[in-house]
Parts: structure tokens; sequence; C-alpha cells
């Protein structure tokens, strides 16, 4: 049965004002939101700040959730303002009443969709582009590098199932355990000895794949944020890839200089034995009598610091 002109005009009349109530209440929920997003929990979303690349990433998360909670909460209240007036009742037995579209409404929803989708679009271009180097691995041949002229040099060493880390900066010593000095840019040269494996230190905003004879080079900057990081491999790499992981600290520069003199110093009858740098370990010829490894780099990877 056709609709009369009243009922039409009631029909546009209730569309209006349900719309504006909508809106309205939108409205307040998404500031809100964005309030909350920005300020409240934006600041303690992971990974944190203590390095710049975990500050660039944590930025990146914020900036998408503030974009996405007006989008959400835009389908939350009209999914819920839909399900409060248009239920049916007990004692409906017929159709409910025609929905017609408005081609207004529609636009501008479409119009937004498509411009949220190019602003996020443009905006990761831009975050990879703009120095995302930072914080993941670039290969053995880094096309973004920090501007920092003193960088402090890591080599993560990865096998089956620990990590261990080289410091060609001091003498090449190696250790078990990693500290960091705040305020100070980081190289982290990143190999495995065995299978592929990837460093992930969370809380600084670093990943890098461990790949065997491979150098692959990642940079970041600690801040004056100083505590406790994770580092865990994020590539399954064998039985016990779940146990691969140990603890880092961002420290002051002179506890890390007094950490780093006391390690010096007790790994200098290993240290020797060590080239400064080398993507690989090569067993000596002339076996275990002969030491583990050689004075030389028989695969020419050997890199002077």
């Amino acid at each position: 049965m056709a609709m009369t002109e009243e009922a039409m005009r009631e029909r546009k009349e209730y569309a209006k004002k349900a719309g504006w109530k909508i809106f309205a209440i939108w409205l307040v929920l998404s500031l809100i939101g964005e309030v909350l997003v920005l300020y409240v929990w934006g600041p303690h979303m992971p990974p944190g700040d203590m390095t710049t690349s975990a500050a660039s990433q944590q930025f990146d998360f914020k900036v998408l959730t503030a974009m996405v909670v007006p989008v959400l909460l835009m389908v939350w209240v009209y999914g819920a303002w839909s399900l409060i007036n248009f239920h049916a009742t007990k004692t409906d037995r017929g159709d409910g009443i025609p929905l017609r579209g408005n081609r207004r409404v529609q636009g501008i929803w479409y119009v937004t969709s498509a411009a949220l989708v190019l602003f996020l679009a443009g905006f990761g271009t831009y975050e990879l582009i703009n120095g995302n180097g930072v914080g993941s691995g670039e290969g053995p041949s880094p096309i973004w590098k920090p501007t920092a002229k003193h960088m402090l040099v890591v080599q993560v060493i990865a096998q089956q199932w620990r990590f261990t880390y080289r410091w060609p900066q001091f003498g090449g010593m190696e250790t078990t355990s990693i500290d960091l000095p705040a305020d100070t840019t980081i190289q982290f040269d990143v190999t495995s000895l065995d299978v592929i494996h990837d460093f992930w230190a969370y809380q600084l905003g670093v990943k890098a794949d461990a790949n065997p004879d491979v150098n692959n080079v990642a940079y970041t900057t600690t801040s004056n944020q100083l505590g406790r990081f994770t580092v865990r491999c994020d590539e399954l790499c064998g039985i016990w890839h779940g146990a691969m992981y140990n603890y880092g600290h961002v420290v002051s520069k002179s506890a890390f200089y007094t950490w780093a003199s006391n390690m010096e110093a007790q790994n200098a009858s290993v240290t020797k034995l060590l080239p400064p740098f080398a993507t690989t370990y090569t067993p000596s010829y002339s076996g275990a009598g002969g030491g583990y490894y050689p004075s030389y780099d028989p695969n020419g990877h050997a890199v002077t610091y």
C-alpha cells in the first residue's frame, strides 16, 4: 500500500530528528574517545619511548587509532540506535516500514571514507620513506643512515637458541646480555650462525631478521628513559624457538661504560681469540686443539671498527 503524503512527511521529519540525534551522540562520544586516545591511553601505548624508533611507532599507532575511533563509533552508535528503535515487538505481525536511502548522507559517508583511506595511505607511505629504516633491518647496505657522528656498534649473533652480542668497539668482546647507554645512537649488525632467526627488541622498537652469512643493519637512538627491554626471536627457528629470549637494559652512560669495562676484563681471555667483527664463525681447520676461532676470516667478512 502506497504511503500517504502525510505519512511521508512524518517519516522525513522523524528521519531528520533521528539523524541529528545520532550525529550529536556520535560527536560527543568521538570527542571523548579522541581525548582518551591522545592524552590518556596514547602516552602508554606500546612499545613506549625508550628509543626514537619506539617513539615513532607509538606515534603511528596513536594516529591510526585516532583515525579509526570516529569510524568505529559511528558504526556502533548507528547500530545501537537501530536495535533500540527498530526492533520488532511481540505484537508485530507485518513487515517493517520501508527504508529509503539518503543520497546526501551516503555521499558524505563515501567521500569521508575515501578521504580517510587516502590519508592513511599517504601517511603510511611517508612514514616508510621518512627514515623508517630506524628500528628495522635494512640489509647490509642501508639506504637511510642516522646523522650521528658517533654510533655504538653492537653485533647481534643469533643461533639455536640464544643471542650473543659482540662489541667491535670494545675489542670484539662477547656478552650474553646487552646493556645500552642512554641518549646514544646504536647500530645493530644482525646475523645468524645457523638458521633464520629474528632479533626483536620490542621495547626498543627494533626488529631485524637474522639470516646466516648476512649482515642486516638496523639503527635506533636511545632516549633518556632507563629501563629493561626484552629480546626475542620472532622467527620460528626450531623446537626451542619459544625459549630463545633474554633481557637487556638501557642504563646511564656512566653505568654502561662501567658494565662494558667489567665485561671486557672478564672476557679478555676469550676476546683475544675472536675477530672484532664477522658475520660467520668459522671453526679452525685444526680442530679443537687449534682453537675454535682462527685469526682471520676465510670468508672475508671481517670488518674493522
